[in-house]
C-alpha cells in the first residue's frame, strides 16, 4: 500500500481497528499471567518426571501450545477485551480480498522454509556446520540408528520423503500452532498496537519467547537448561515475531501468521536431515531460532521496512454501519 492511498472509511477497516484505542493494561497483564502460568502448569509433569525423556513430552509440549488460547478466551470473558465483533478483531474472519489472503497464505507457507535453507547455507559457508548432499551420511547415521539395523529404502528416498513432507508438516503443525497464535498475534499484538507497530511487534516476541522458559530450562532447542537458553529463545522469537507479526498485519488476517508458525516447525529439523556424519549442530548458533537465523529474517524484515509494507492491510468488510464498533 502506497503512502498516498486514502484513509479506509468504516466500511473498509484496519486491522486491529477493533482494539481499544489506549493499552488495555490490566487486560495484557491478566494475559500474559494467565498464559505463562498455565504453560508452568502443562510443563508441570516433565518437571516432576523425566523431563524431555518422558515418553509423554510431546503430548504435553503440545497441550503448553494451546495455553495462550486458552488465556485469550478467559481474558475475553472475564474482561471483555476485545468488545465485539471478536472474530474480526482477533483475525478470525474476514477472509478476504481473497487474492491477498492466499498471497498472504504463501508468504506464510514459503518464508521459513527459504529462511532456513538460507541459513543452512550460510552455516556451512562459513565453516559452522558441515553438510554432505551426497550421502546423507549423518542422516544415515540417525535412521539406522532409529531402525536398529532393519532394511532400509535407499537414504536419497528417505531424503525426498523428508522434503517432501515440508508442507504436510507445515499445515498439520498449524492446528497445535493456532494455539499460540491465536493468543500472541491474535490477541496480544492487537492489544499492544496503540503503542505503535514496532512496539507491539516487539514486545509480543518477547513475551512469546519468555512463555518458552518450562521447556527451555529443561534444555528443549538448544540444550541450554539455563538463563543462557532462554535469552536465545528469547531473541529467536523477537526475530520471527516481528516476522510473523508483520503477516498478521499486513494480511489484516491471523491465518498466514499461523501457518507460519506451522511451516517453521516443520522446516526446524531440516539440518539434521543435511548434514554430515559426526556433525553436532550447534541450534544456538545455526539453527532456526539461532544466531544466524536473527540474521537471516533481520535482512528479510529489513527489505520489507525499506518497501514500506509495516503498516496494516484493510479489510473489507459488509458489516452494517450501525454494528460497526467504533
Amino acid at each position: 500500500m502506497t503512502a498516498d492511498m486514502p484513509t479506509p472509511s468504516a466500511d473498509d477497516r484496519v486491522a486491529g481497528s477493533d482494539a481499544p484505542v489506549v493499552v488495555p493494561w490490566r487486560a495484557v497483564i491478566a494475559f500474559v499471567v494467565l498464559a505463562c502460568g498455565l504453560a508452568w502448569l502443562a510443563a508441570l509433569p516433565l518437571w516432576l518426571g523425566d523431563g524431555l525423556a518422558s515418553p509423554l513430552a510431546t503430548v504435553f509440549i503440545a497441550l503448553m501450545m494451546f495455553t495462550p488460547a486458552a488465556a485469550t478466551l478467559i481474558v475475553i470473558a472475564v474482561l471483555r477485551v476485545p468488545t465485539a465483533p471478536r472474530a474480526r478483531a482477533l483475525g478470525l474472519t474476514p477472509l478476504r480480498p481473497v487474492g491477498r489472503f492466499l498471497l498472504f497464505l504463501a508468504l506464510g507457507l514459503a518464508l521459513p522454509i527459504v529462511i532456513v535453507v538460507v541459513t543452512i547455507g550460510i552455516s556451512a559457508a562459513v565453516g559452522l556446520v558441515r553438510l554432505d548432499l551426497v550421502d546423507f551420511s549423518g542422516f544415515a547415521s540417525q535412521v539406522a540408528a532409529v531402525s536398529g539395523g532393519g532394511a532400509l529404502p535407499p537414504i536419497a528416498v528417505l531424503v525426498v520423503a523428508q522434503l517432501l513432507a515440508i508442507p504436510v508438516g507445515a499445515v498439520f503443525n498449524s492446528i497445535v500452532a493456532f494455539g499460540e497464535e491465536l493468543g500472541w498475534r491474535g490477541w496480544l499484538q492487537g492489544a499492544l498496537m496503540p503503542l505503535g507497530v514496532w512496539p507491539a511487534l516487539l514486545i509480543t516476541g518477547a513475551v512469546w519467547g519468555l512463555w518458552h522458559a518450562p521447556v527451555i530450562l529443561l534444555g528443549y532447542n538448544f540444550a541450554r537448561p539455563d538463563a543462557v537458553g532462554l535469552l536465545f529463545m528469547i531473541g529467536g522469537c523477537l526475530a520471527w515475531g516481528v516476522l510473523l507479526g508483520w503477516l498478521r498485519l499486513r494480511s489484516a488476517s491471523l491465518w498466514p501468521a499461523v501457518l507460519a508458525h506451522g511451516s517453521l516447525n516443520a522446516v526446524g529439523g531440516l539440518i539434521l536431515v543435511l548434514i554430515a556424519l559426526g556433525e553436532e549442530p550447534d541450534l544456538a548458533v545455526v539453527g532456526p531460532l539461532g544466531v544466524i537465523a536473527w540474521a537471516v529474517v533481520a535482512a528479510v524484515i529489513l527489505v520489507v521496512a525499506l518497501l514500506r509494507q509495516f503498516r496494516p492491510g484493510t479489510v473489507a468488510t459488509s458489516v452494517p454501519k450501525a454494528e460497526v464498533v467504533r
